[in-house]
């Protein structure tokens, strides 16, 4: 959160931004933690302008005690005590209330310090919770009413003494109350501002997290596809020596074309990152159940068995990010069983109605002869599973009754 830009019109409780806790919470009765900040400017003003009100309230006691006719002693006393009240106003912030529980029992025998004990107890209703405040505001009428028999005023009759004292220190409670009240709202503001930032920030770093796997996964369902295609005929070649020509000029021709492929798609995933703004897809259009007809056509080019078996009528009708999610399924089936089971017939299932869902299946018989070691993390299915949950639809794999393997989905299709 940014400092505010004139630290020092703020009181210290606010000035700093870096703990914008208000102190003398119900975990800081005393307000100690005030104790660690300087005075700002604003509070410097502020402690001088309520040192000099306590002064001046504490001379004019003084003057009325001396017209009232009261001895030179008892005169000289309440000045000295008086500008030692005013004195400690200096001290109101660090102990606020025990200074004001100080100055309560001085007032009752020294009017001079009466100004000072307001001061101290406007502080008091600042700094402290209303449970506390109410204990010191109530000591604080206490000793005002026995100041009222101790040191009568002869001007005024006893009530009215009294009735003054009370209405002082409940004016002067209720403004501090009210500049407690104000100072916690700023103070809960600049929290709740604090925690949207960071909220703010961590929902920028899931983004980028969601955009990275996102990334990652159509990086693996784009690529596995074609590296297996290069893994399987290479893997051909090097066990297959002595194969006849053409089918040497075939898996060479398979290679060439998967590496072409490979390459292209990824010059597009890195387009992708690096263009500017918002743009999400390459120059070449996405696939889509339309083109899974392409995809079944590039596998049997590559000498695998594949039976399709399509049940939409209308494969342009389904949307979009579904018929990607359909052909990418499909295109991680095809890859994982050219991989685990080579040589075996994959069927290819798409079956669905607008409103009751599209189901996508993928299965193949268990491999009749040895299977060549390919390295496989699973990371492929795992990434299904999520694509299809995060479309809405459910997905399901493992082993076939049959001994082979199948792979089932099924995805919303709207109505």
């Amino acid at each position: 959160m940014t400092r505010a830009e004139y630290p020092w019109l703020l009181p210290s409780d606010l000035a700093d931004p870096a703990d914008p806790a208000y102190p003398g919470g119900s975990g800081d009765p005393e307000g100690r933690r005030a104790r660690r900040r300087r005075r700002t400017v604003r509070d410097w003003i502020v402690d001088t302008t309520a040192f000099v009100l306590a002064s001046v309230v504490g001379l004019l006691a003084v003057d009325a005690s001396s017209r009232l006719g009261n001895s030179e002693a008892v005169v000289v006393a309440d000045q000295l005590l008086g500008a030692a009240a005013c004195c400690a106003l200096w001290l109101r912030r660090r102990w606020p209330v025990g200074l004001t529980v100080t100055l309560s029992v001085l007032s009752t025998i020294a009017p001079a310090a009466g100004g000072a004990l307001l001061v101290a107890l406007f502080g008091v209703a600042v700094r402290v919770p209303f449970r506390r405040l109410a204990q010191v505001g109530g000591l604080v009428l206490v000793c005002g009413v026995v100041q009222a028999f101790v040191r009568p005023d002869p001007t005024l009759h006893r009530l009215a003494s009294v009735a003054v004292s009370v209405l002082l220190v409940l004016l002067v409670t209720g403004w501090g109350m009210l500049v407690r009240a104000r100072r916690q709202l700023v103070a809960a503001l600049r929290e709740r501002a604090r925690r949207a930032e960071s909220e703010a920030e961590l929902r920028a770093e899931q983004a980028q997290r969601a955009a990275r796997e996102a990334i990652a996964r159509e990086m693996h369902d784009v690529l596995a596809h074609r590296l297996t295609l290069l893994s399987v005929h290479a893997g051909a070649l090097e066990f297959r020596p002595g194969a006849p020509p053409p089918e040497v000029a075939r898996a060479a021709g398979v290679i060439r074309d998967s590496a072409h492929e490979a390459l292209q798609d990824l010059r597009e995933i890195i387009g992708v990152l690096r263009a500017p703004g918002d743009r999400e897809d390459g120059d070449r259009p996405q696939p889509t159940l339309a083109t899974l007809d392409t995809l079944i056509a590039e596998s049997r080019r590559a000498g695998m068995k594949v039976t399709l078996d399509h049940g939409i009528a209308d494969p342009a009708g389904v949307p979009a990010a579904t018929g990607r999610t359909v052909y990418r399924i499909a295109q991680e089936g095809l890859t994982n069983a050219r991989k685990h089971a080579p040589g075996a017939e994959v069927t290819v299932t798409v079956r669905g109605h607008r409103g009751d869902g599209l189901t996508v299946g993928v299965h193949n018989p268990a491999p009749t002869g040895p299977v060549p070691h390919v390295p496989g993390s699973g990371q492929g299915l795992i990434g299904l599973t999520e694509r299809a949950t995060l479309a809405g639809g459910r997905l399901t794999h493992g082993p076939a009754p049959d001994g082979g393997f199948a792979l089932r989905a099924w995805l919303p299709w709207p109505s």
